[in-house]
C-alpha cells in the first residue's frame, strides 16, 4: 500500500441505522479535519446528581489535601484517588428542602414564581455543543411527578436539574433504548422523520408566536416554556438534516448494542444501561455535556436489590434511628460506586496519549447535607478528572465556611472558556481545584 495514500479522520463506518467514527489508524495519521492541523481531544462537562442528601458521620472524610482519609461512604473511590477531589464547605444558595436543593443544583438560584435559570450544564452546552450532533445528553432513571411539596414548590421542579433557559426545564430521558435510538440511530428514515417533524415544528412555533403577543404575563411564561422545548426539538431536527462539522473524531470505536425495549424492572440494571449510553455518548463525541440524574429529587426508589428496606426519601429522614442511617450509608455508598464505575470506564478510553477522564471534568453531588433536616450547608460534592489539565484532583480541599455552590459553577463554567465574571449570586471562584 502506498505510504502516501491518507484518509480523513472523519472517516465514518456507516451500517444500517448508524454511524460510528473510525478508529485511529496509520494511515490517518498528519491528515487533520478540514486539513489544519492535528487538534487535542475536547474537554467534557459531566454532572452526577443523587437526591435526597447523605449521613454526615459517614461521608465526612479526615485529613486536608493529599493526606486525608477516605470515609466508609467513599470507599468505591479507593481506586481513584488521584483523579478525584472531595470539596467541603460548599453552601446550596437556592431553596430549601428536596425541591429547591434539585432545581437549583447546577443553576444556583431560588427558583420564583416557576422562573429559575439557565443551568451550568446548558450553558457549558451553549458554547460547546456547535460541534456534535448533540450539545448536550440529560439522562435519568425515574419519570416526572406532579403535585406539591408545600407552598410555591411543586413537585416537578425535582424532575429535573437541568434548565434550558430561566422558564424552561429540560426532562431526562429514562427509556434506554429511546436514549441510545435518539443518539445512534441514523439513515434515510432518520432523514425523512425528521423532515416530517419540521414541517410540524414550523407551523407550531408560527402559531406560539402569534399567540405570546396577546397572552398574559404568566401565560407568556408558559408558552415560552413552550416554545424552548419546540425550540429543542427544532435543533434535534436541524442536527439530522445538517450534521455538524466535526473538529475531531475519536480514536476507538466502542460496539453499538441497542438496548431491549422498555424500562428495565430492577434498578441497578437500570442505572447502569443508562451510564453506559452515557458513557457512549462521551465516547462518541455524540455529545461533550452529559447530565445524569441517578434518580428523581424526591427519589422514592426502593433498594430492596441490596436488601435494604426502606425507600430512599424515607431513610433520608431518619431522626437519628441507627437502622435507617445504616440504610441511607448504603444507599450513599451505591451511588458513590456508580460515580467510580463511570470514571473507572472514563479512565480506560484511550484518547491518543490521554484518557476520556483526563479531558474531562465530572461533578458528583447532592443539592442536600443531610435529609433529616434539609441540611444545605457542606454538601456532599465530588470533582473528578483532569479538565485537560486544568484541575489538580486528590486532595480533599475544604473552603471557607459559607463559600456557596455557584462559587463552583463559575470555577467550571470559565475553565469552558466562557466569558462570564458572575453567575447566580457569585462573583468568585475557586482557586486552586
Amino acid at each position: 500500500m502506498s505510504q502516501n495514500w491518507k484518509i480523513s479522520r472523519r472517516t465514518m463506518l456507516r451500517g444500517t441505522g448508524a454511524a460510528v467514527a473510525l478508529p485511529m489508524l496509520d494511515v490517518m495519521q498528519g491528515h487533520a479535519a478540514f486539513g489544519k492541523e492535528a487538534v487535542a481531544p475536547p474537554m467534557r462537562m459531566v454532572s452526577l446528581f443523587m437526591p435526597n442528601g447523605v449521613n454526615p458521620a459517614t461521608w465526612n472524610v479526615k485529613g486536608e489535601g493529599a493526606d486525608y482519609e477516605l470515609s466508609e461512604s467513599l470507599a468505591p473511590l479507593a481506586k481513584l484517588r488521584q483523579d478525584v477531589s472531595i470539596l467541603s464547605n460548599l453552601d446550596n444558595t437556592g431553596a430549601g428542602g428536596h425541591v429547591g436543593a434539585t432545581s437549583g443544583f447546577l443553576s444556583g438560584i431560588k427558583m420564583k414564581n416557576g422562573v429559575l435559570g439557565i443551568s451550568m450544564d446548558q450553558l457549558i452546552a451553549n458554547h460547546i455543543g456547535d460541534k456534535t450532533r448533540f450539545p448536550s445528553i440529560v439522562l435519568g432513571t425515574e419519570p416526572p411527578r406532579q403535585g406539591g411539596a408545600g407552598p410555591g414548590l411543586p413537585i416537578a421542579y425535582a424532575n429535573t436539574i437541568s434548565w434550558a433557559s430561566p422558564n424552561s426545564r429540560i426532562s431526562p430521558e429514562i427509556n434506554p433504548q429511546v436514549a441510545f435510538d435518539r443518539m445512534f440511530r441514523t439513515g434515510e428514515n432518520a432523514v425523512e422523520q425528521a423532515r416530517e417533524l419540521q414541517s410540524v415544528v414550523d407551523l407550531v412555533l408560527a402559531d406560539a408566536k402569534r399567540l405570546k403577543t396577546r397572552a398574559s404575563k404568566n401565560d407568556g411564561h408558559k408558552i415560552e416554556e413552550y416554545l424552548s422545548s419546540v425550540r429543542s426539538v427544532e435543533k434535534q431536527i436541524d442536527s439530522t438534516l445538517n450534521p455538524p462539522a466535526r473538529d475531531w473524531i475519536p480514536p476507538t470505536t466502542p460496539e453499538l448494542v441497542r438496548p431491549p425495549a422498555g424500562i428495565p424492572v430492577q434498578r441497578d440494571v437500570h442505572v447502569k444501561m443508562m451510564m453506559d449510553l452515557l458513557i457512549l455518548a462521551l465516547q462518541t463525541d455524540t455529545t461533550r455535556v452529559g447530565t445524569f440524574m441517578l434518580a428523581h429529587g424526591f427519589s422514592r426508589c426502593n433498594f430492596g436489590f441490596m436488601g435494604l428496606k426502606g425507600d430512599h426519601h424515607t431513610i433520608s429522614h431518619h431522626k437519628n434511628q441507627n437502622d435507617w442511617l445504616t440504610e441511607y450509608t448504603a444507599v450513599t455508598k451505591y451511588y458513590v460506586g456508580q460515580y467510580a464505575y463511570l470514571m473507572e470506564r472514563l479512565k480506560n478510553i484511550d484518547e491518543g496519549g490521554s484518557n476520556l477522564l483526563d479531558n474531562s471534568v465530572v461533578l458528583f453531588g447532592s443539592g442536600l447535607k443531610d435529609g433529616n433536616g434539609h441540611v444545605r450547608s457542606d454538601l456532599p460534592i465530588l470533582l473528578g478528572g483532569h479538565g485537560a489539565g486544568s484541575l489538580n484532583p486528590g486532595r480533599h480541599i475544604t473552603f471557607t465556611k459559607g463559600t456557596g455552590l455557584p462559587d463552583l459553577h463559575l470555577s467550571l463554567i470559565q475553565r469552558f472558556g466562557i466569558d462570564i465574571d458572575t453567575w447566580a449570586d457569585s462573583s468568585n471562584t475557586l482557586a486552586n481545584l
